[in-house]
């Protein structure tokens, strides 16, 4: 137990360039609370305490403002920077070393049962106010960019944005761990530029065709 909280101290210390000491982080910081909460809840809801566990997750939401349910399964290391706003659902999954920002959702798009919510993998970076919602794999080494809503599958070492996301890189290589979540390609931007450029030749092609036509 004292080894996975020093684990997830070191984790939130390497990721967090505002963090000053591990003191610090186990009193001030929501995104630790709630990741040491969770795993108490986990524990009880998967010990037939359900009641127990969903009594921890709920004073966790109301400390932090991070909700997560115990039923998730969450791998090691998780960070969840500022956290506010921050759901997690019951059947979401997620892997090593993920970073989440504030306002992120791994939701579900019904009431059908069964898996409902996401699969994160190892080494993704949810940017804030994303919205990953449906019970699909997003793949290793992945980032979503922030605000983006992503509603289908992702593979791995990919970059997504945009409503709904869109991979805009995919170099088969991991992804770099930097924490940027501003410079990142607009697919749509692209697209209309691209546009432009059509209609410019077409513009020329129209003016050749009239000076010779004259």
């Amino acid at each position: 137990m004292f080894d996975r909280m020093r684990e997830d101290l070191l984790a939130f210390k390497e990721r967090d360039p505002a963090a000053r000491s591990g003191i610090e982080i186990m009193l001030l910081y929501p995104g630790y609370k709630a990741v040491r909460m969770y795993r108490k809840a986990h524990w009880f809801y998967t010990h037939n305490m359900k009641f127990i566990g969903r009594w921890i997750s709920q004073n966790c939401a109301r400390k932090t403002g991070i909700e997560i349910h115990p039923a998730a399964k969450i791998g090691r290391r998780l960070v969840i920077d500022h956290g506010t706003g921050v759901v997690i659902g019951e059947t979401a999954e997620i892997g090593d070393d993920v970073l989440i920002y504030q306002g992120v959702t791994l939701g579900g798009t019904g009431k059908h049962l069964g898996k409902r919510h996401p699969t994160i993998g190892n080494g993704v970076m949810i940017s804030s106010g994303a919205k990953v919602l449906g019970p699909f794999k997003v793949g290793d080494n992945s980032r979503i960019a922030a605000g983006a809503v992503v509603l289908d599958e992702v593979p791995e070492n990919c970059t997504v944005v945009g409503v709904p996301a869109r991979i805009v890189r995919r170099n088969g290589q991991k992804v770099t761990a930097d924490l940027d979540q501003i410079h990142i390609p607009d697919p749509v931007s692209q697209m209309l530029c691209k546009m432009q450029h059509e209609i410019d030749i077409l513009t020329k092609k129209i003016e050749s065709l009239s000076e010779e036509a004259k």
